[in-house]
């Protein structure tokens, strides 16, 4: 009881200096409770919609596509209207439906403007049935009730603006077809952010599937007193195999697993960044222990004197910890869910709706992040613990805030250095590896280790560094500098502890700008190599080229020629009677022109022509198949066809890597037009002269179709870099939280310091420093020390950087590119943090009383 009470009274007389470390584990906790939150949520809002639109069975063509996925055809696997009676007949059936759904489709308004998502969410056209209004309600206007009429939703009505009565055109791959809305209906559910319209059937089937008389689903639902699975029993048997059939709950468990990879990474990237900002908390929560140990050792000296054992300091420090870890756990749960709130309205300004009623925070939430905080926030405070226990009974003699270890031990150094020495091999051996897999092993095993050797031989590395710096940094301002480089100088643990934290934010920033940068040099690179053409037609979202846009491309004058680009699903059997399914190319001969493929052996123009084709050199030595041979091609949706390879192409290119080719005629021969997939990608080449006309002439002929981008190679190259550079920003906007965090490190740091040199502040106010001059020598040890954590990190990321691009290169991304102006910028960014974490600490000691600092014990 009397630790407890001595804890208490010590935590509260100092919570000021428990604040920042208080807010360090709140932040941490914070990502890692609205993390959960939010991926609950967006489980809870999509589990909801499948619950709510699937009935009881649905009738599926065996091959139809994932509910996530656009066929490759752009027209969706089909069932006979003729199934929906034969389903009617099922035991325990009723209310049996026909659905059209396609999300193979755009949808434009009267200015050409698409009207689909922004956020990558799909576009979806549907029959209107009475099923729909399970999830939706007509808020104004009636349902479609002809050719002429369609409904739509009301987040797209509102986003685009329009209104009963405005004219739509509907883009599918079997032609286009325009109606006006006859209302606007309101989703029932949450809508995460998909546009959705509504046909009357014949309309919907006419103009997506191409003629009346088909459906892509049947729903069916169960009289009262019959279950789902006899249903689905019953029905089975009516119509026979060659259908898939699911339950309610088989659709909701099959349209989870379609979202839960995209989840899956949005939870597990965000909560690495929580474990990073948790790592760099540690730094702060032990230097905040360690420093209020130190100021207190002549307490701790006094305590021990009068009786207390080493087990009642110890426990005294933790039981600290403790509470800190309960407190700013308890408030870090709260303000994740804050976070999560925030989330979901930034996730829906992007066009992603996510509603608040349907936020969700389980029990298991608010346990993980208390207990994650508190175990987190105890071990860090366990060494410092360990040295508050150690102080003796004389320690009552001594002043109180003298440094309990003023260097780094030996052993600290050594052990230091050898990890970073095993790291630093480690990476080296990632450079050297013959395979990305081995090679990732040796990488993340080298930036652990060599994170842990600077982490540990930091202060050893903080003399120097700190005096070279100061040759650059601070001599320039006389003695005040010299005053703040002993300072920085005067504890190395306590100023490499704060510079570590730093270190790891920057370290991390610094690595992915040269992973970013070498990425976008060598894309840029094999693009001048080995791309002919002059311009790429293709959709952002995998929508195939419709029929009636690759007319639109083929009619623009100037072009010298057109290429079409399709991919087929194929399962290929070598002459040793192995088979793997894999994809094949179908392209038009001019392909060989607009995208050069080095050759191993052959010529690759042959593999164009009839019963011909192509494979790749690592297919090639794997399969033992060389020029001549020939292979067994058997189509999806299509025959089977023997062709004869006449040309092996070099894998070491990256573009089109481990590709066959087929002429589209040969493809043609075996797949049946219906089946035939549609160009993912349209390539076309101008004239001599002619490229600036053909481009415009393009990019006019396309405007009807708005999904699709027409990019010549400088466009092309600018998306590439605008992709990664919107991805870095991304992964920087998340690392900034481990900076915030090792900044009030900084912070704390210095105004636990300006505490600990009370006394001392007075004496050099006394003999004439004046709070000018006080405030800039400690705003420049907060530059010293934050240019010593980004130095440490700038370099360790730079090699763990360089390590990756090594590694890269065995995926063809050859090109080292070092972002110089970005880690010049960080660098000198990093004098600004130091400036601004000193702000608070600068001013509280130039107000301070300068006779009662004198009389400080």
């Amino acid at each position: 009881m009397t630790v407890l009470k001595t804890s208490l009274r010590n935590f509260l007389a100092h919570k000021g200096r428990m604040a920042l470390s208080a807010v360090a584990v709140l932040l941490s906790v914070a990502f890692v409770a609205g993390t959960l939150v939010f991926s609950d949520t967006m489980n809870t809002t999509f589990d909801k919609l499948f619950a709510t639109t699937a009935s009881d069975v649905t009738v599926s063509p065996k091959d139809a596509a994932a509910d996530d996925e656009i066929p490759q055809t752009g027209r969706p696997a089909t069932l006979p209207a003729a199934l929906v009676e034969r389903v009617r007949k099922a035991e325990g059936a009723r209310n049996v439906q026909g659905a059209v759904v396609s999300m193979s489709v755009t949808v434009v308004n009267s200015r050409d403007e698409n009207v689909g998502p922004t956020s990558g969410g799909p576009t979806i056209a549907v029959n209107w049935t009475p099923n729909e209004l399970r999830s939706v309600e007509i808020a104004s206007g009636h349902e479609p009730r002809g050719p002429t009429e369609v409904l739509i939703d009301a987040g797209t009505a509102e986003k685009h603006r329009l209104k009963i009565g405005d004219e739509l055109r509907t883009i599918a791959v079997t032609g286009d077809f325009t109606a006006k809305i006859s209302g606007i209906a309101s989703f029932r559910i949450t809508n995460p952010g998909a546009t959705v319209v509504w046909f009357d059937t014949p309309t919907a089937q006419r103009g997506l599937l191409g003629k009346e008389g088909l459906f892509t689903q049947i729903a069916a639902d169960a009289a009262p007193g019959v279950s789902d699975e006899k249903l689905k029993e019953a029905v089975a048997a009516e119509i026979g195999a060659g259908y898939k059939l699911q339950t309610a709950a088989e659709a909701t468990d099959a349209g989870r697993e379609d979202i839960a990879g995209f989840l899956d990474v949005m939870k597990y990237a965000m909560l690495g960044f929580a474990g990073i900002a948790f790592l760099v908390g540690i730094f702060l929560i032990v230097n905040t222990f360690s420093m209020l140990v130190a100021q207190r050792t002549r307490e701790i000296g006094l305590m021990r004197a009068i009786g207390s054992s080493r087990g009642q300091i110890n426990r005294s420090v933790l039981v600290e910890a403790l509470l800190l870890g309960v407190v700013g756990s308890a408030a870090g749960v709260a303000s994740g869910i804050g976070l999560a709130v925030g989330l979901m309205e930034l996730m829906s300004s992007m066009g992603m709706e996510l509603s608040t009623q349907d936020l969700t925070v389980r029990w298991t939430t608010p346990v993980v992040g208390i207990v994650l905080g508190v175990v987190v926030t105890v071990l860090a405070a366990f060494v410092p613990a360990r040295r508050a226990a150690r102080v003796s009974p004389m320690a009552a003699l001594r002043d109180a805030g003298t440094p309990a270890d003023g260097k780094a031990g030996v052993v600290r150094g050594v052990l230091g250095l050898v990890l970073t020495g095993a790291g630093a091999a480690a990476l080296w051996a990632a450079t050297r590896a013959d395979e990305a897999g081995a090679g990732s092993l040796w990488l993340g095993l080298g930036v652990v280790l060599s994170l842990l050797g600077f982490v540990i031989v930091g202060p050893l590395l903080s003399g120097g560094v700190v005096r070279v710096l100061g040759l650059f940094v601070l001599r320039v301002f006389g003695p005040v500098g010299r005053m703040a480089e002993r300072n920085a100088l005067r504890n190395p643990r306590r100023t490499g502890a704060t510079g570590a934290a730093l270190m790891i934010g920057l370290a991390l920033v610094a690595a992915l700008s040269v992973v970013g940068s070498s990425m976008v040099a060598s894309a840029t690179e094999e693009l001048d190599r080995s791309v002919g053409a002059d311009f790429i037609v293709q959709s952002a979202n995998g929508q195939p080229v419709v029929p009636q846009a690759q007319a639109a491309v083929e009619k623009v004058p100037g072009l010298d020629h057109v290429t079409e680009y399709r991919w087929i699903d194929v399962t290929v059997t070598d002459p040793r009677g192995k088979a793997e399914k894999t994809g094949l190319v179908a392209a038009d001969p001019t392909y060989a022109q607009d995208v050069r493929r080095d050759t191993t052996s052959g010529t690759l123009s042959e593999a164009y022509g009839p019963d011909a084709m192509s494979v790749g050199s690592d297919y090639a030595a794997e399969h033992g198949v060389k020029v001549g041979d020939k292979l067994t091609v058997a189509f999806a949706g299509g025959g089977r066809a023997v062709l004869r390879v006449a040309a092996i192409t070099s894998d070491a290119n990256n573009i089109d890597k481990t590709v066959k080719y087929t002429s589209l005629a040969t493809a043609e021969k075996y797949v049946p037009a219906e089946k035939m997939p549609k160009s993912m990608i349209v390539f076309a080449t101008a004239k001599d002269g002619q490229e600036a006309a053909a481009y415009q002439a393009l990019k006019d002929a396309l405007k009807p179709y708005p999904q699709y981008k027409v990019a010549d190679q400088a466009d092309y190259k600018k998306d590439l870099q605008d992709q990664v550079g919107q991805l870095l920003n991304m992964v920087y906007g998340l690392l900034a939280l481990a900076i915030v965090v090792a900044v009030l490190g900084v912070v704390n740091t210095l105004a636990l310091s300006v505490v600990e040199r009370t006394r001392e502040i007075g004496l050099m106010r006394a003999i004439g420093l004046s709070r000018r001059q006080l405030r800039r020598m400690i705003r420049l040890e907060s530059v010293v020390i934050a240019l010593f954590g980004a130095l440490l990190g700038l370099g360790l990321g730079l090699g763990w950087g360089t390590a990756a691009q090594k590694l890269l290169a065995l995926e063809g991304l050859g090109v080292l590119e070092i972002p110089w102006p970005t880690i010049t910028a960080v660098f000198v960014g990093s004098a600004f943090v130091g400036l601004f974490a000193a702000l608070v600490p600068a001013f509280r000691a130039g107000r301070m009383n300068v006779l009662n600092a004198i009389a400080s014990e």
